[in-house]
């Protein structure tokens, strides 16, 4: 179809509430439809970042699975890792502003898992990608500042790239779209994998 994604033909259905998921697949226009999973987005101590995002990953693409017939049900996570220790979304400002004090002058790494599960089939694969983002050293005015915008309170590890967030990122190594919550690449290769399985 003219003015679509060139690289893919299939329908995703996207279980996600991320406003930035639905902004990227717009943005480069794969058509797509959006249902908002119904998961508990629990955090296991013993499990590694992959693990962790791979399992959340599934389990929001087979919440929204009995819904449809065709298409590829796309499920995503995404998580920020500061020493070994997976932080998720804060749970309030004061949470939101003891991570970046933590990530403050530091290196972590962001994970995002994908899960795409065929509808018809009920075929699946999955894959992750691994960025690593340095956060500049924050003054306690800064943090203050940057948590009273309200945007750290919805985002793994209280920051968006993408946003004002944009002011405190020193540098990355890896895939921007990543951090931002859906690594292009990554979903492309996974969807040619998951036609090559189901034979079209």
């Amino acid at each position: 179809m003219a003015g679509t994604f060139p690289f893919l033909s299939r329908k995703i259905v996207l279980a996600s509430s991320s406003p930035r998921r639905k902004d990227l697949l717009g943005l480069i226009r794969i058509p797509h439809v959006i249902v908002h999973p119904q998961v508990v987005e629990e955090n296991y101590g013993y499990e590694d970042p992959v693990a962790h995002v791979l399992r959340l990953s599934r389990l929001k693409a087979l919440s929204v699975k009995p819904k449809f017939t065709e298409g590829f049900i796309l499920g995503a996570d995404t998580t920020v890792v500061l020493d070994g220790n997976i932080l998720g979304k804060p749970e309030d400002p004061l949470q939101a502003k003891a991570m970046l004090r933590k990530l403050s002058g530091r290196r972590h790494e962001v994970y995002t898992g994908l899960t795409l599960i065929d509808a018809k089939t009920g075929k699946e694969v999955q894959g992750y990608e691994r960025t690593s983002v340095k956060i500049r050293r924050l003054s306690l005015e800064e943090i203050d500042a940057y948590v009273a915008t309200g945007e750290p309170l919805d985002k793994a590890g209280s920051y968006g790239i993408q946003g004002y967030g944009a002011g405190i990122v020193e540098k990355i190594e890896g895939c921007y779209f990543n951090v931002v919550g859906l690594p292009i690449v990554r979903l492309v290769m996974l969807v040619r994998e998951l036609e090559r399985i189901c034979g079209g």
